[in-house]
């Protein structure tokens, strides 16, 4: 009988606690960059804040990678796996990719004239609040870049690993509706038909799966496939939204 695996494994679980808990330390370690940006020179101190963010999305970036190529490695030997295989580890992110997150994320800092109609509500907030929603958005591209590391590192080795067949999305119960939705669909994802759909703050996984094993999904993503296929399914290109008020009604 072949051994069946889940999203909901204990496995799974750790290993999204241990990428949360990576996020913690680059979210703490974030926060105190803030303190390089000064308003009054906003000039300077913006691309010193940006420079000193590409190194701490960098390091993160490579942790995140290291601690899912261990997992991988972890799950391939609980498969059975005995076929050498080494985990290829992704690249950092492109500075330029890095630098046009960060850009989105201050771009409210910026000084506007407050009398032009193409000034926003959001920049005519005072400095202080403007602060507080900028280092908001920072975080969230951080966290999104980072992340992406070990989801990319899992889906790298399932396209080059002989022995994988498909990786599944592992969501927790706190989820929004889209990635709930997509957890939903279980080991569906093969090689390269598919990339990581993921948005700033996610913290879904990609679990591999290998030969000789049969996934299943764990009662909670069972709970939000019903939801999906009673209230959703029957209707194309209004899923989404139906399952989103769906779920907020059943879930």
């Amino acid at each position: 009988m072949p051994a069946t695996i889940s999203d909901g494994s204990a496995d799974a679980g750790k290993y999204r606690q241990a990428q949360r808990g990576l996020t913690r330390l680059l979210l703490r370690d974030a926060g105190r960059l803030r303190r390089l940006i000064i308003p009054s020179r906003l000039q300077v101190t913006i691309p010193e804040w940006m420079a000193a963010m590409n190194q701490v999305i960098a390091h993160y970036g490579e942790t995140s990678a290291s601690l899912a190529a261990e997992f991988y490695d972890a799950q391939r030997a609980a498969a059975g796996v005995t076929e050498a295989f080494q985990v290829p580890l992704p690249d950092s992110p492109p500075a330029e990719q890095v630098d046009n997150s960060l850009r989105w994320a201050t771009k409210d800092l910026w000084p506007r004239d407050p009398e032009d109609p193409k000034t926003t509500d959001a920049q005519r907030q005072p400095i202080e609040s403007r602060l507080e929603e900028a280092g908001k958005k920072a975080d969230a591209v951080a966290q999104k870049l980072v992340t992406d590391q070990g989801r990319d590192t899992v889906q790298r080795a399932v396209a080059k690993d002989r022995q994988a067949t498909a990786w599944a999305r592992s969501a927790a119960l706190g989820a929004c509706a889209f990635c709930k939705l997509l957890s939903s669909r279980g080991a569906v994802f093969k090689q390269d038909t598919v990339e990581f759909r993921a948005h700033d703050g996610c913290h879904c996984m990609a679990l591999p799966v290998f030969k000789g094993q049969r996934f299943e999904l764990s009662p909670h993503a069972r709970e939000w496939d019903r939801i999906y296929r009673e209230y959703a399914a029957p209707y194309p290109g209004d899923q989404l939204r139906r399952f989103r008020r769906a779920i907020a009604e059943h879930g």
